[in-house]
């Protein structure tokens, strides 16, 4: 869905979620006689069973609200099971989305409004819900064994427990049956359209746009158009009963987001899209087919299947028979002249290290996608962390730097994609990029970008003889460097006169032939670094408008907790400095300088301290970690107190 906006950008200078609920309290009757509130911002959380369709409720708003103009962040939270044990806590889905008429960071801390589809869904996310926010409850689940089955020894809807919220009883399952009554369907097959009735009325609540809903569901079911009706009449069904019942006596408004945004033209995108788009995009700009060698894993088996879609930019995708096949037919794809790339999460890492050791050794440009999730082994398949720096740094045999680039938000996948794909076809090296699970399944408008404003990417390959010998004749030297990045030339196989060999054994400098001499193996394994400490990357940029003592520096998905939080502390007027990294091989070559500025610098990870570490030993600064390994990405809030406390040290 994309949407046109023309106004200036003007970037929101409040914080972001300083006050959870309404936040201006302008009002106009409207809407059949009905209030409606104007608001500068909203937290909506959908939450059910995994099999009550909360994921594509949230996506189908989230859409909605795309269309509509507003700035918007999501958290999707989903199990890993297929279909996690029904009416439990292990099994609850949930989908959340914090949109605005400004510029916003984050899915927000906590919801003003929560969807609860049944016992388990209200008493897992109760906790994150604050005093007065809105909860619609659907009352029909609400009986004796559901409750049970989650610990509820009396009916939180009667005992009182729930008095400090606006509570709104809904007979969700009832009312969607009693919609669908005239299709002919069973009960449970009626039930199952009472997501669309929820996504109605809560679409009714935010003046939400519905057409490309219904245009969606007939599309999504267009084989079977009965039910593809019943839906959209459950969704309509949804819209009514916010339009006639008393319950609900106020709806809301937020206006679109026009000031937060450039002018272009936007699109609602996630991170693995946006990634997808950026290999697609590198590709055409480097004028290389793009090869997938790939084995599913979540949460990184999106990109698989988007890429798979796109054969007509010249996109192969293979799905391997297990990771190191997958890897290992992209690096033959890169030794045959393809842009190589393989996605994977942080265990398919560990079985590709072997390959990517062989990368390194042959030098050829092959694109390392991590998506990284909670670990180790198994770990949390659904879960973000970031805990997989250290494996990209050195998680391989010998001495075998690779860069590293980290995107910041979902849209940022798609620059930091072609960044990748820069480096790597440039300096003839594979890079990681390493992406995580929250960046991945989360999204945000992103604007469309100009394909003339894209980088060349172009790559020159070898096409004669590149030495010369003592008598005169011409050869080729697979290992012979450009000088200023220590490239060497790529080769495709069958170009006359090219023949060269190369693999795992350690290669004579410049001619490629096999060495085992100790001063060969000194000057290569010398060279490989200096090639990737060499790489070109930007300076990193410091944001310290108050000459502040403090400095709070990421990488990766933590830019949109720590932005929020430092925009929180600045309007209360605590100074405080903050940098974000993306590329941390190598660091930026005024890194060094920048934290030697400042008395303190504290670095939040989802890790126990791995961007910390590589620091303190690199530039000798005393950086503090503030450390979360819960599967969640940080909240505003949390950060905010952290960094005070850091600031009054």
């Amino acid at each position: 869905m994309t949407s046109q906006v023309s106004s200036p950008a003007e970037q929101a200078d409040g914080a972001e979620e300083a006050v959870v609920g309404e936040q201006r309290t302008a009002r106009h009757p409207g809407g059949g006689g009905k209030e409606v509130r104007r608001l500068d911002r909203v937290i909506i959380r959908f939450a059910g069973d995994s099999g009550d369709g909360m994921q594509l409720t949230g996506d189908r708003f989230t859409s909605e609200t795309a269309s509509f103009g507003n700035d918007l962040s999501t958290l999707p939270n989903f199990p890993a099971e297929i279909r996690a044990p029904a009416g439990t806590l292990p099994g609850v889905s949930s989908f959340q989305l914090h949109f605005a008429d400004h510029d916003i960071l984050t899915p927000g801390d906590a919801p003003n409004v929560l969807v609860a589809m049944n016992p388990a869904a209200l008493k897992a996310n109760i906790a994150d819900v604050p005093r007065g926010a809105e909860i619609i409850i659907n009352t029909d689940e609400f009986t004796k064994r559901p409750m049970a089955k989650v610990g509820y020894e009396t009916s939180p809807l009667e005992d009182g427990s729930l008095d400090a919220y606006s509570i709104h009883p809904v007979p969700l399952t009832t009312l969607t049956v009693e919609a669908l009554k005239d299709f002919g369907l069973s009960r449970k097959e009626a039930e199952r359209s009472k997501n669309m009735f929820a996504l109605g009325l809560l679409s009714w609540m935010y003046h939400r746009p519905t057409e490309a809903t219904e245009a969606f569901l007939r599309q999504k079911f267009a084989k079977k158009p009965e039910i593809a009706e019943a839906n959209v009449t459950a969704f309509r069904a949804g819209w009514n009963f916010g339009e006639t019942t008393e319950d609900f006596a106020v709806s809301y408004e937020v206006a679109p987001a026009t000031r937060a945004f450039p002018p272009g033209t936007y699109r609602n995108i996630s991170g693995n899209l946006a990634l997808a788009y950026g290999l697609i995009a590198a590709g055409q700009q480097a004028d290389l087919p793009l090869y997938l060698g790939s084995y599913p894993i979540t949460p990184a088996s999106d990109i698989l299947h988007e890429l798979s879609k796109h054969k007509n930019f010249g996109v192969r995708t293979f799905q391997a028979e297990d990771e190191i096949a997958g890897i290992g037919a992209a690096l033959g794809a890169a030794f045959g002249g393809a842009l190589g790339v393989t996605t994977t999460s942080g265990p398919g890492v560990a079985l590709k290290s072997e390959t990517i050791g062989l990368a390194v050794s042959l030098e050829l440009p092959l694109l390392i996608v991590d998506i990284q999730r909670g670990g180790p082994s198994t770990g949390l398949p659904t879960k973000t962390e970031q805990a997989d720096l250290l494996q990209a740094m050195y998680g391989r045999n010998g001495e075998a730097p690779v860069p590293i680039v980290a995107p910041r938000t979902p849209a940022d996948c798609f620059d930091a994609a072609l960044d990748a794909a820069r480096i790597a076809l440039t300096y003839r090296t594979p890079v990681f990029l390493l992406s995580d699970g929250y960046l991945a399944n989360g999204s945000e408008p992103w604007r469309i970008p100009d394909v003339a404003d894209l980088p060349d990417l172009t790559v020159k390959f070898a096409t004669g003889p590149n030495h010369e010998l003592a008598d005169g004749s011409e050869v080729f030297w697979p290992y012979k460097r450009d000088e200023r990045t220590l490239a060497r030339p790529w080769a495709v196989p069958g170009t006359p006169g090219l023949e060269h060999r190369i693999g795992g054994i350690e290669k004579q400098d410049g001619t490629g032939n096999i060495s085992y001499d100790p001063a060969n193996h000194d000057l290569m394994v010398r060279t490989r670094q200096a090639k990737i400490d060499g790489i070109a990357v930007p300076d990193v940029e410091v944001d310290d408008p108050d000459e502040a003592r403090t400095l709070v520096i990421g990488w990766g998905s933590t830019y949109g907790p720590i932005t929020a939080a430092v925009r929180r502390l600045r309007i209360a007027g605590v100074p405080i400095a903050q940098a974000h990294l993306r590329h941390l091989n190598p660091f930026p070559r005024n890194l060094g300088e920048v934290l030697k500025r400042y008395e303190k610098v504290v670095v939040p990870e989802m890790n126990l301290g791995q961007l910390a570490t590589l620091i303190r030993a690199k530039y000798l600064v005393d950086a503090q970690s503030y450390n979360q390994v819960n599967g969640m990405p940080f909240k505003a809030e949390q950060l905010a107190k952290v960094l005070k406390e850091a600031t009054n040290d």
